[in-house]
């Protein structure tokens, strides 16, 4: 459900752009960004706080609170009569859904034998490629009836999980009791990710140099570099940014963030392209996109061996070089005339073996880089890293093709393709920088590199 969420409300967004514009309007993609940023910003800095409570109170009552919560907002999204409401309503959504992730994990692992544990793991992600493959689709039928369905069906569903998981989840005993994690640290990184995405989806329409672009770009940097300084002395940081002091999970977290980047600008691209420029329904622009996240977990599974053979550093490389050849085929091909073979699908997909390739590799070459002691606390930041860029690429996509997407010509998709393109260019040379194994094999102590 929380990974289905991304995908549908990707597709079903020009919809809401229809539902809360003024009669005769353009939709306001700057406005709109907000419905996926809030949720992602939101995910990004409670996936921490969520999953060490659950360490400390039990996994299971803050799995079902986060049901629960993602539920109801879910309700509220469907119900909503303004677009800031839904954005409020969104923020809820992904506190939920925070609660959810990282327990779910933990709750999946508490009912398998040791001998089972890495396959329930490997089930347990393969869900997000599951979600990615029928996310365009469910959304472009939802849509078809009405854009608040997008919402209203996760409601029986998480009540169904709710009745479900209070009969059968197990009891498993709570087995931190230090402090929490630091909480100011939260709402800094908060401030920071949301300062700057506001800074970037409105330039164009205040200007770089207005007073409230340098305003949000001065508050992002207060605010980052206050979570800088906490990260570093508190006792419980939110992140442990010393960690990335670690040449590999360092590298591989500057190639995580990269490249998703690249990611969702390339996501919610097509999306506009498809229905603001070819014209296309949310049912056929969803059936257009489904090729590319198909095959990202049929390359991951294909490639497992390749990866324990040769390294995660050729295969990052070579990801980040297909979807940044899929990128450029877009610049060289596109065409405001539906062109779906020769324009879209082939780098549909090129871009699908690309994320194959790279992205769950990245996760696990940093994840592999780190000591024991910390695999917990790097999978949290990786996982942040993640969501942090899926809302800075939506950001740097609103500032190049402007807040109005009707009015965004070819050349405006084209520059950001092409912007995508080099940051996934970066992405294959964090691949052969970790191919030339700078810090090889799992890492030492607790981070002081």
């Amino acid at each position: 459900m929380t990974n289905l969420d991304l995908w549908i409300v990707n597709v079903a967004l020009p919809a809401l752009g229809t539902a809360f514009s003024g009669p005769g309007r353009p939709a306001d993609l700057a406005s709109l960004s907000w419905v996926l940023n809030a949720y992602a910003i939101t995910l990004a800095a409670l996936l921490v706080v969520a999953g060490r409570t659950g360490d400390r109170v039990g996994q299971r009552p803050v799995f079902l609170t986060g049901v629960a919560v993602f539920t109801l907002a879910s309700l509220a999204c469907a119900l909503a009569p303004s677009l800031p409401v839904l954005v409020i309503a969104r923020v809820v959504q992904a506190a939920g859904a925070a609660a959810q992730l990282p327990t779910s994990l933990a709750l999946l692992l508490a009912t398998v034998p040791a001998e089972g544990r890495t396959r329930a793991t490997r089930g347990w992600a393969a869900v997000g490629g599951l979600a990615a493959a029928a996310g365009p689709v469910a959304g472009g039928l939802l849509v078809q009836v009405d854009w608040r369905w997008v919402f209203v069906i996760n409601v029986p569903i998480g009540l169904a999980t709710l009745l479900a998981g209070r009969a059968v989840l197990p009891r498993a005993a709570a087995r931190e009791t230090g402090p929490m994690p630091d909480l100011l640290g939260a709402v800094l990184v908060t401030v920071a990710v949301a300062a700057l995405s506001g800074a970037l989806v409105q330039g164009p329409e205040w200007g770089w140099l207005g007073g409230g672009t340098v305003g949000l770009l001065a508050l992002a940097v207060l605010a980052g570099a206050g979570f800088a300084v906490r990260s570093l002395r508190h006792p419980r940081p939110l992140f442990e940014l010393r960690l990335l002091r670690l040449p590999r999970f360092g590298g591989a977290s500057l190639g995580t963030l990269v490249f998703g980047v690249a990611f969702a600008i390339m996501l919610l691209s097509n999306v506009l392209w498809c229905q603001d420029v070819w014209h296309w329904s949310a049912l056929r622009t969803g059936l257009a996109l489904v090729p590319g996240p198909a095959l990202v977990p049929v390359v991951t599974l294909l490639t497992a061996r390749a990866a324990h053979r040769f390294g995660h550093g050729p295969l990052v490389a070579a990801g980040g070089l297909l979807f940044a050849g899929a990128m450029l085929w877009r610049v060289a091909f596109v065409s405001v005339r539906p062109d779906y073979v020769g324009d879209l699908l082939p780098s549909q997909l090129l871009g699908g073996i690309g994320v194959g390739l790279a992205l769950g590799t990245l996760v696990a070459a940093g994840v592999h880089a780190l000591p024991p002691d910390r695999a917990a606390t790097g999978s949290a930041l990786v996982n942040s890293v993640r969501q942090i860029s899926a809302t800075v690429g939506v950001a740097v996509l609103v500032a190049l093709l402007g807040s109005r997407t009707g009015a965004a010509s070819r050349a405006e998709f084209r520059t950001a393709w092409a912007v995508a393109a080099g940051l996934s260019l970066v992405s294959a040379g964090v691949g052969v920088h970790l191919a030339r194994g700078g810090g090889r094999g799992r890492a030492r102590g607790t981070g002081r590199a």
